[in-house]
């Protein structure tokens, strides 16, 4: 259906007369601060522990407001034998926000979140040699940047949140599956033996009372050997030794 001629006009017409209406409110600024929304590119701040020196942000710059110096330094190696490495150190991290176009360039092709934005926009000075600021007032910055969002409902979790969750959930799994070792009840110990003199036998003093008395008439050796025996003959034996079967 084609729309009525003039329709447009009289949308824009009745625009222009509900805002007629209204009364029209001014934020007193600098004594009513202005609601920003989060993503303003106000000023950036630097997160120096997460700076390698890689130089991205300052190839990429399309202005070359950003200056980096660094030197490098030896470390020792870890393990004994093992090899020393180098690192870079951070002498110098500064940006000039009077030839800053605010891009956002630098923070985008940073490989590990060492730039964000801050919706801080308060910063002007009488000196433009002023808004050079250097690594320990973008430091400062910091303090200012608000929080990520969250993320959405039907957004997918990072790859690390889900590794990290299935290495715990299998050591979980093993330690549920394996038997305990410290609430086990330890194995009584067995009663020491009583040590015995090289001729074989127990010692008399070792013995209970009614093995000594036993022990008095068969003797240490325990029961009467068949020579002490009067019904049996010296060379009699019940059985024979190695090499005597066939004489028997």
């Amino acid at each position: 259906m084609a729309p009525f001629p003039g329709s447009g006009l009289a949308k824009g017409l009745a625009v222009t007369l509900r805002t007629m209406t209204r009364k029209s409110v001014t934020e007193q600024y600098p004594d009513t601060q202005p609601d920003l929304p989060p993503r303003t590119r106000g000023v950036i701040g630097l997160f120096e522990e997460n700076c390698t020196v890689c130089m991205l942000c300052a190839r990429e710059c399309p202005d070359w407001c950003i200056y980096i110096d660094s030197h490098k330094e030896t470390v020792p190696a870890a393990a004994p034998g093992g090899r020393e490495r180098s690192r870079n150190v951070l002498d110098r991290f500064a940006i000039d926000f009077s030839l800053c176009m605010y891009c956002g360039i630098c923070i985008e092709v940073c490989p590990f979140d060492a730039l964000f934005w801050s919706p801080e926009f308060e910063y002007a000075e009488t000196d433009i040699r002023d808004l050079t600021h250097e690594r320990d007032k973008l430091r400062e910055w910091m303090w200012t940047v608000p929080a990520p969002p969250a993320l959405d409902a039907a957004a997918e979790e990072p790859k690390e949140v889900v590794a990290a969750r299935k290495t715990a959930e299998k050591l979980a799994a093993q330690q549920e599956t394996a038997p305990p070792s410290e609430s086990a009840p330890a194995r009584p110990e067995a009663p020491a033996r009583p040590e015995r003199p090289a001729g074989g036998g127990t010692r008399a003093a070792e013995r209970p009372a009614d093995v000594q008395g036993d022990s008095e008439k068969t003797g240490d050796s325990g029961p009467q050997s068949d020579r002490s025996r009067p019904d049996r003959a010296p060379g009699d034996s019940e059985t024979p030794e190695p090499g005597q079967e066939g004489q028997a």
